[in-house]
């Protein structure tokens, strides 16, 4: 029987069913880190509050080395925001037809090991940092060297709670796998500014029961 004009019409909504898994990712190529320093943090605030500009500091390479890495809040090692995670994960979307990142966006989400010393989430990452030097060209073409963190060998668990009703445990990993291919972190293949990085890729190693 056909419904009566303006007669309430019953939607129904079923509940989303999600899981969690936990993905062992291995790295295969090093892994440098950045992140903002609390020296870099000052000096924005200061000139977005129109302060006198303080006079520039001489450069020491080990602090901005033990600046660059995100530390856990707790002393117990090392690790990467876990939002840098996701962002490669939904960038990955790219490389496959019928996943439009604004969906994965709201389907996938990376649980976080613990809050870094700048609150940030961070992902614990397994390895040794090592201090890297590079030289840089600054926005107004001047060069400058720039002292940072990298992981040459690193491995990572992400554990990941996804809507199984948009994409199964099978189609995820394999998004994590392409996933590396843009990698992580400093000077890699998808940094919006670099053609030529190739840090921080990776792959998945397996699932962890």
């Amino acid at each position: 029987m056909a419904a009566k004009k303006n007669e309430p019409q019953i939607i129904e909504l079923k509940p989303i069913e999600q899981k969690t898994i936990c993905i062992e990712l291995e790295g295969v190529t090093p892994l440098i880190v950045h992140a903002w320093s609390e020296k870099a943090k000052r000096q924005m605030l200061n000139k977005q509050m129109k302060k006198a500009a303080a006079k520039k500091e001489a450069k020491n390479p080990e602090e901005d080395y033990e600046q660059s890495l995100y530390k856990f809040k707790d002393g117990s090692g090392y690790g990467f925001p876990a939002p840098g995670f996701k962002a490669a994960i939904v960038g990955a979307c790219r490389l496959f037809d019928g996943l439009p990142m604004t969906q994965a966006k709201l389907m996938i989400f990376i649980e976080a090991d613990g809050e870094g010393t700048r609150q940030e989430q961070l992902v614990r990452i397994h390895g040794e940092p090592e201090i890297r030097e590079d030289m840089v060209r600054l926005e107004k073409g001047v060069a400058d060297i720039r002292y940072r963190g990298m992981f040459r060998d690193w491995s990572a668990d992400l554990t990941i709670t996804f809507n199984t009703s948009n994409i199964s445990p099978e189609q995820l990993v394999n998004l994590v796998d392409a996933a590396g291919l843009g990698g992580i972190g400093e000077w890699r293949p998808s940094a919006p500014k670099s053609s030529t990085g190739d840090f921080g890729r990776f792959k998945v190693k397996g699932i962890k029961a």
